[in-house]
């Protein structure tokens, strides 16, 4: 058996994320949102493309404000009004101004603004009422950002701020990583579909809509394959189908010590390597890794885990292990990794100490302090009633059978 951070390690070394030549489609930039940059961008343009004006008010030299005499001010010239979306006609010469709007260029010659709030416009002229600073509202050209340079790096996760400079950048055609494949299937006579009658001894597969919205989530792809029966010949076909078409497979069920457990059996059948069998974690004790480096002559790179049937074992193996992993596949180039949080909890935490334990409830923020809250009920790995509303896991490590109430606990953020 495995400790949670040797299993973490062999998981993590296992996994390799997508080749920036191989695996990358491109996107219009509408549907990249959510999408994981798969090459460095560098724009062409300045940002701001040239000087312009921060505020609405008049383009002048600011030289010609070396004579400004406070509480007397000094007259300009205006020579040219400049809305935004105007190319100015004129230099400005000693003397002079022009009137500026918001965002315009600058005009040749000027280097500062002054705000129209500190200043009386009388006809032509324009009283200057108060000194502005040198180069003061002017937004110099490239002072953002200069063309040439790496604008966004690979591996992030484009989200609505980037769309944003991708268009101002005007790149409608962006180079994203493919979103990974994870197959997901069910094992057990037991299960049923949620549209079927429950008898005396059945249960209704939850498992399968669990792990297929967690995937959605994260912009992956799953490969939905269904609840699959305890029967050796059934099982290896299908988990045949999931290694060849699928980056991840994820089953549930039949990775226990049991008569109809066969999902390791198969796995070394099929040429997976199996890595890790069992995690000193509760739950989750029974997690199976392994991998596919070859099937039927093809050359893969598909990593398998047989997570455990409970439903909430199923969710914290996920959460813990396999969620930072396709984190990983899908190119993410930083932040995959599991993030934990050093909080208070507000009530006392427990455990037998002998496994890794996670117990699950939520962070909330009480008098600008983040807590932990334990949710109530009973925090059995088939209790699926009491996850609702969840976003953290508290962590109590191994040989620490207490928390107390206003003690720091190590707690995993959830989706």
């Amino acid at each position: 058996m495995h400790s949670v951070q040797e299993a973490e390690e062999i998981i993590f070394n296992l996994i390799e994320p997508f080749n920036h030549q191989t695996d990358t489609e491109t996107v219009d930039l509408l549907n990249a949102n959510g999408r994981i940059l798969a090459a460095p961008i560098i724009s062409q343009l300045d940002f701001p493309h040239w000087d312009n004006s921060a505020m609405d008010g008049f383009a002048l030299r600011y030289c010609d404000l070396s004579e400004y005499v406070e509480g007397k001010g000094i007259f300009l010239e205006i020579v040219e009004e400049i809305p935004a979306g105007y190319q100015p006609q004129s230099t400005i010469q000693s003397g002079q101004a022009a009137r500026i709007f918001t965002g315009a260029v600058m005009p040749s010659g000027a280097d500062t603004v002054v705000m129209q709030e500190n200043t009386r416009r009388e006809g032509n002229r324009v009283f200057i009422t108060a000194k502005p600073k040198p180069e003061e509202f002017v937004r110099k050209r490239a002072s953002y950002y200069q063309a040439g340079e790496e604008l966004l790096s690979a591996g992030i996760i484009l989200k609505p701020t980037e769309i944003a400079v991708l268009a101002a950048a005007q790149c409608t055609q962006v180079e994203v990583f493919r979103r990974p494949r994870v197959a997901i299937l069910s094992t057990g006579n037991e299960l049923i579909t949620p549209e079927q009658i429950l008898k005396p001894g059945q249960i209704v597969d939850s498992n399968q809509y669990a792990l297929s919205a967690l995937i959605k989530e994260m912009g992956a792809e799953p490969l939905i394959l269904g609840i699959i029966p305890d029967e050796a010949t059934v099982l290896k076909k299908a988990i045949s189908h999931a290694i060849a078409n699928a980056d991840i497979v994820i089953s549930s069920g039949g990775v226990s010590v049991g008569e109809y457990d066969y999902v390791e059996k198969i796995i070394k059948s099929l040429g997976g390597k199996i890595h890790v069998s069992s995690i000193a974690v509760k739950p989750g004790k029974p997690l199976t890794v392994a991998k596919f480096s070859h099937f039927s002559n093809h050359i893969l790179n598909c990593m398998y885990f047989g997570l455990p049937g409970n439903p909430v074992s199923a969710l914290v193996t996920f959460w813990r292990f396999v969620q930072p992993g396709i984190k990983k596949l899908s190119g993410i180039k930083d932040n995959w990794q599991p993030e934990f949080l050093q909080v208070i909890t507000s009530q006392d935490l427990r455990s037998n100490g002998k496994r890794e334990t996670y117990l699950w409830g939520e962070l909330i923020l009480k008098d600008e302090i983040y807590q932990f809250q334990l949710a109530g009920g009973s925090h059995s790995s088939g209790n699926l009633i009491n996850i609702t509303g969840i976003n953290a896991l508290a962590c109590l490590p191994v040989g620490k059978s207490l928390i107390s109430a206003g003690e720091k606990v190590k707690v995993l953020q959830i989706s």
